[in-house]
């Protein structure tokens, strides 16, 4: 007789670092931009890291980089202040939520480059790295330090582990989870465990040179700023980007690794593990 073969397909999957779900201390995230987007994604980084506290763990210690300073028209998005006017971004942002939850988390005003990470290379060591920025070029830098850091991190608590890119243009945007390296998976008879969740440089190429156009510089005006991008595109990004990573912390596996949105017409596509 005959055996009968299974042809049942696993389901594919990542299974988190344990070091981010069962840590001693806070888990390090490096967010870098604070701007439209990346103002939403830290206030969504401190709900989060407040609900793990409350399920008894150590939470998140975020730095947020950011070398801008507030200008008139940043108030729409960002809900800054008259007074406000001339500071820095992450300065202001990173107080507010200090002074709001009794936290100790830390602004940057530099920018994240090769740069710094040169003069301060323990600027880089973070299991998770967040990335809201504007440049093309941005991303294919902090690409390259983030690969380089893991290489020569060792066995640090805060070697870089994944990175988390969030990009927009007027109405539509991406938010994509990356491994820095590989993470070693366990064996499983139920899912196709995935060790390297490729970085968006390596992956989507052609997406990011689509959006290099909108890199050459930005209108002052709250009017051109709204040319630019729609007043709820960043929000719409970072909220379910940030759902992504509750759902690593809360259920230590990842199946959607990111997604792409259109805020024109409202839909929403998951992108797969696979």
């Amino acid at each position: 007789m005959n055996k009968k073969i299974n042809t049942t397909r696993k389901i594919p999957v990542h299974i988190v670092d344990p070091e981010l779900l069962q840590p001693f201390n806070p888990v390090m995230v490096n967010l870098i931009g604070a701007g439209g987007t990346g103002s939403h994604v830290l206030t969504g980084l401190m709900r989060l890291s407040f609900m793990l506290n409350e399920l008894g763990h150590p939470g998140l210690h975020v730095r947020l980089f950011d070398d801008d300073i507030i200008e008139h028209n940043n108030r729409l998005r960002m809900l800054f202040n008259d007074a406000e006017v001339g500071l820095h971004k992450s300065v202001v942002l990173i107080n507010r939520i200090n002074r709001a939850f009794g936290l100790n988390w830390k602004a940057v005003t530099d920018k994240f480059d090769n740069q710094l990470v040169k003069e301060l290379p323990e600027m880089a060591m973070a299991a998770i790295t967040i990335t809201a920025v504007d440049s093309v070029s941005a991303r294919f830098e902090i690409a390259a330090i983030l690969g380089m850091v893991y290489k020569y991190a060792s066995h640090s608590r805060n070697k870089p582990r994944y990175w988390m890119d969030f990009g927009n243009s007027r109405d539509s945007g991406q938010v994509i989870l990356s491994t820095v390296g590989e993470v070693k998976q366990p064996e499983s008879a139920r899912y196709e465990t995935r060790s390297v969740l490729r970085m968006v440089t390596d992956e989507f190429p052609d997406l990011l040179s689509a959006g290099a156009e909108k890199d050459a510089g930005h209108n002052c005006s709250t009017a051109s700023a709204l040319e630019e991008q729609d007043l709820f595109i960043n929000a719409s990004l970072a909220y379910p980007g940030v759902e992504i990573l509750n759902r690593m912390f809360r259920e230590g596996m990842v199946f959607d690794r990111g997604f792409f949105y259109n805020l024109k017409d409202h839909r929403m596509h998951p992108l797969k593990v696979a």
